[in-house]
């Protein structure tokens, strides 16, 4: 599932950055209202992914595949010119990011839970303060 969380998120990033530029400073009430679903989308599904994925493996991602999405559609809605020096810097984020894809642990699955529903999201034991046997 985190992989299909971070996917939702790249897409509403896309859409949050497009409407950012389409909003014109937020002077555009509709496209502003697309933009702000957009970014809390993104910053939620991007937070869904990051319960199993890495930061480091689910950020880069998040924003390289967002920006590849964002000049590619800007390219086509606002006609904006993808320059050879743009190809160049698109492959080299989606060789990081597949990079990154490749080479990251399988994220756990939420069928690995305990009784109580848990899937290891208390964090670690304090150092400081051990759990008492009471």
């Amino acid at each position: 599932m985190a992989w299909i969380y971070l996917s939702l998120a790249v897409v509403f990033e896309i859409v949050f950055a497009l409407g950012a530029s389409a909003s014109h400073g937020f002077t555009k009430l509709k496209v502003s209202l697309i933009t702000v679903v957009g970014v809390v989308g993104g910053i939620y599904f991007i937070s869904l992914a990051l319960k199993t994925l890495d930061v480091g493996v689910g950020y880069p991602i998040w924003t390289g595949a967002g920006a590849v999405g964002t000049v590619i559609f800007g390219a086509l809605i606002f006609k904006e010119k993808i320059t050879p020096a743009k190809v160049v810097c698109f492959v080299a984020i989606i060789g990081g990011v597949v990079g990154l894809h490749l080479t990251s642990e399988k994220p756990k699955d939420e069928d690995t839970a305990d009784a109580t529903g848990s899937a290891g999201d208390e964090g670690p034991e304090s150092p400081v303060a051990p759990k008492s046997a009471s």
